[in-house]
């Protein structure tokens, strides 16, 4: 039966150590900061941004809440966005993704100083993660590589295989294993033989945002599994990109949907704040 890497256990040690951190800051007189924005009432982002506010709480880390309506125009979002770059009190600033359609998400982004682009969605930290001079890492692939990290297995040499594309998780996620100098692949939607892909992996990090689709015949014997994905298929029912019960059976370690990836992305987000005050 495969190891059981949880997110839960390393996250709550990662943000011990934080807490200390920001204690000591604060005694220094820096004070992090971190604004978050949410546009609409979409309830997941809701739930994101509610446990982003507690975990600040948590921690002592000053933050600011704008729930601003649905019917927000770009230029107030732009606005508001060019008051936070100034604001000295504020170290980060985060826009809860997605945007009401009739928003631009690309120019949202790019409005953010990248100083404070703690989500690293901005292009110029996008290209510093390329080339492996990064100050952020998007929340999320830095979440896996510490869980990979966690599960002891040494990424160098490594068959990877990332399953997903997006900008948010799979092709950041893909050049942190190679800067860890792991052999990678990137599966999608186009890829054929998805199955004999997987199957060679000793790495597999699934970002597809497809209910199950990774099965445990797909799955190398001993394999560490990474799931990024969080499905609702009924109201109380969360499940990742992996079929769990039969991926465990092979898997060597395998993260659980609650509980694997989720409560890193947060914990690795309250990092990049506190790096922003430190470099700020």
């Amino acid at each position: 039966m495969a190891k059981i890497l949880s997110g839960k256990e390393v996250s709550a040690r990662i943000k011990e150590e934080l807490k200390q951190e920001v204690a000591a800051l604060k005694e220094k007189g820096i004070f992090p900061g971190l604004a978050v924005v949410i546009v609409g009432d979409d309830p997941a982002s809701r739930v994101y941004v509610n446990s982003k506010k507690k975990a600040c709480e948590d921690l002592g880390i000053y933050s600011e809440e704008y729930a601003l309506s649905a019917e927000t125009t770009q230029e107030e979002l732009l606005s508001l966005i060019d008051t936070l770059n100034h604001k000295k009190e504020i170290n980060g600033i985060l826009v809860q993704l997605p945007l009401p359609k009739h928003l631009d998400e690309e120019s949202v982004i790019q409005a953010i100083d990248p100083k404070k682009d703690v989500d690293a969605f901005h292009p110029v930290n996008v290209g510093k993660i390329m080339v492996g001079n990064y100050d952020f890492v998007p929340c999320t692939p830095a979440g896996v590589m510490e869980l990979i990290h966690e599960s002891g297995i040494e990424v160098s040499g490594k068959e990877c295989v990332v399953i997903g594309r997006s900008n948010i998780v799979g092709k950041p996620q893909a050049m942190l294993l190679l800067h860890e100098n792991g052999t990678v692949t990137i599966c999608h939607s186009r890829t054929k033989d998805l199955k004999e892909t997987v199957k060679r992996a000793d790495i597999v990090v699934a970002a597809v945002g497809k209910p199950n689709f990774i099965t445990g015949d797909m799955i190398k014997e001993g394999a560490v599994v990474i799931d990024v994905g969080i499905n609702r298929i009924a109201p109380k029912t969360l499940v990742g990109d992996v079929d769990f019960e039969s991926a465990s059976k092979v898997a060597g370690a395998i993260t659980p949907v609650p509980g694997g990836v989720g409560p890193m992305t947060i914990a690795m987000l309250m990092k990049n704040t506190v790096k922003a005050a430190l470099i700020q």
